[in-house]
């Protein structure tokens, strides 16, 4: 069962809502968006009726939700959400009637190639630079990340180019460092199921990006979004980047077709990441259209001055040539499915 709060709810309304419901034995979950507050109870539903939580003070509606996800399900919410990324005044929207493009390196590997990567993706239309300071990866031998010095070369970059940044996190003893520095916390395939991590990027106050698990049915991602919902945090875009099959010619098999099915689902978000659907450049850009006419709200990409160089999947960054043919479609493609695409802060 969900109790939706009204815009005007005070703290204490709240507060009342969750006394009654534990005073029944049962418990109650309060996360806040950005335009209305939502309580999840978990308990007894026959006691909760009894409690007419409707007429309380500050409560709008009162649902009882089949669906597995109770806070970010569409049973409850009808209307699709927006999240919001970065400090007031600069802040950057993704979600429907809009469709914003995120890019920058996959790994931070110097103040100078993360500066140039980020300025090259910021005049392809990039509204928010990506970069990761932590690298979970396959091989423990693999370059992992600079980490606190990554955050703040990506801290330096925000300020550089006035555009919010998205950087990963993989360990819970690193969400409160990593949410110092950038403006939403990333959650990778590798964590999906990291429920501790979910849990703590829940309770950090930054929006964040949830992507698919690898192997996870949509459910299973769905349900992962919950628990970060739970700990009171609504500001959840989910990022679909490709499941793993039996088709070796791509490093993943990208489900184009979860869009629409999340969208019907759930009131967040849903983006893209055809980099690491396809881990190849050359499919990228098709991917990327592709992701605009299927309804995505936007596409997250890798870019790179010298991909060949590069210390983190370096054959799917774009430079040159792709970089322009994706900026052309980003600015154009949108228009044809009835979106506008995203601006920079203080632009038109």
């Amino acid at each position: 069962m969900v109790v939706v709060m009204s815009p005007d709810a005070t703290d204490e309304d709240i507060a009342q809502v969750v006394s009654r419901v534990e005073g029944v034995g049962g418990e109650a979950f309060v996360s806040k968006g950005v335009r209305r507050t939502i309580i999840g109870l978990v308990g007894d539903i026959e006691s909760f009726h009894h409690l007419n939580l409707r007429t309380l003070r500050g409560v709008a509606d009162v649902h009882r939700i089949s669906d597995p996800y109770k806070l970010i399900s569409r049973q409850h919410h009808t209307d699709r959400s927006t999240v919001w990324v970065g400090p007031q005044g600069k802040q950057v929207p993704i979600g429907p009637g809009g469709f914003t493009f995120l890019a920058g390196p996959c790994a931070v590997e110097s103040a100078e190639q993360t500066l140039e990567a980020a300025r090259m993706a910021a005049s392809a239309g990039a509204t928010i630079i990506r970069g990761g300071a932590y690298k979970p990866r396959t091989s423990p031998y693999a370059f992992q990340g600079l980490g606190l010095p990554g955050l703040e070369i990506l801290a330096d970059v925000r300020a550089a180019t006035g555009l919010p940044v998205v950087t990963e996190v993989v360990d819970v003893r690193d969400v409160d460092v990593v949410a110092e520095h950038v403006d939403m916390l990333q959650i990778g395939t590798r964590n999906a199921a990291n429920f501790g991590l979910l849990q703590a990027v829940g309770e950090s106050g930054k929006p964040v990006l949830l992507k698919r698990g690898m192997s996870a049915t949509i459910e299973e991602w769905l349900m992962a979004a919950e628990y970060i919902a739970q700990r009171g945090n609504l500001d959840i875009v989910l990022c679909e980047r490709g499941i793993r099959t039996f088709e070796p010619s791509m490093r993943n098999t990208l489900d184009i077709a979860a869009v629409p099915v999340v969208q019907a689902s759930s009131h967040l978000p849903v983006i893209i990441d055809p980099s690491h659907a396809s881990g190849r450049k050359d499919l990228v850009v098709p991917l990327s259209r592709a992701s605009i006419a299927v309804g995505a709200d936007g596409i997250i990409v890798d870019v790179h001055a010298k991909p060949e160089a590069a210390l983190c999947d370096g054959p799917q960054a774009l430079l040159g040539t792709e970089l322009r043919e994706l900026a052309q479609a980003v600015r154009r493609l949108p228009a044809a499915v009835g979106r506008t695409t995203t601006t920079a802060p203080g632009q038109g």
